[in-house]
């Protein structure tokens, strides 16, 4: 539920703020709500950033890849988490430390990652059957 709050910025805040919400095409209500969220995460979890356009936000790692895409490949490996997270360390040369914070973000975000990873499935299958679908027709 939004509540209405009260607050003070620079006319130089102002403008940028009023200015970039128009390039995304959303109101600068919604993009300081969207910077107020994502700013306070980035102090809770300095090494993660956010990608993508304003519809489609998601979090990564500083210089590396999405943490939903870490939590995937870690869920397709064996053994404990401490294990994965080593195994994944060797594959993608990203530190164990970088890995456990995606781990923990995840862990406190797990709904959002949980969508983005069942979002990717499905894209996955759209582009195996469409795949598919091009081999019949021209066969």
């Amino acid at each position: 539920m939004a509540v209405s709050t009260s607050f003070r910025i620079s006319d130089a805040a102002r403008r940028r703020l009023t200015s970039r919400a128009a390039d995304e095409g959303v109101s600068a209500t919604a993009l300081l709500d969207r910077l107020i969220i994502e700013g306070i995460e980035q102090l809770d979890y300095p090494e993660i950033v956010f990608r993508g356009l304003a519809r489609n936000r998601r979090a990564a790692l500083a210089g590396g890849p999405d943490v939903w895409e870490i939590i995937g490949r870690l869920r397709e490996l064996d053994g404990s988490t401490e294990e994965r997270i080593a195994t994944l360390s060797e594959e993608s040369e990203l530190r164990p430390r970088l890995i456990r914070v995606a781990v923990d973000y995840a862990a406190e975000h797990a709904d959002e990652i949980r969508r983005r990873m069942d979002h990717n499935a499905d894209m996955v299958e759209r582009s195996r059957r469409a795949a598919e679908e091009r081999g019949a027709l021209l066969a």
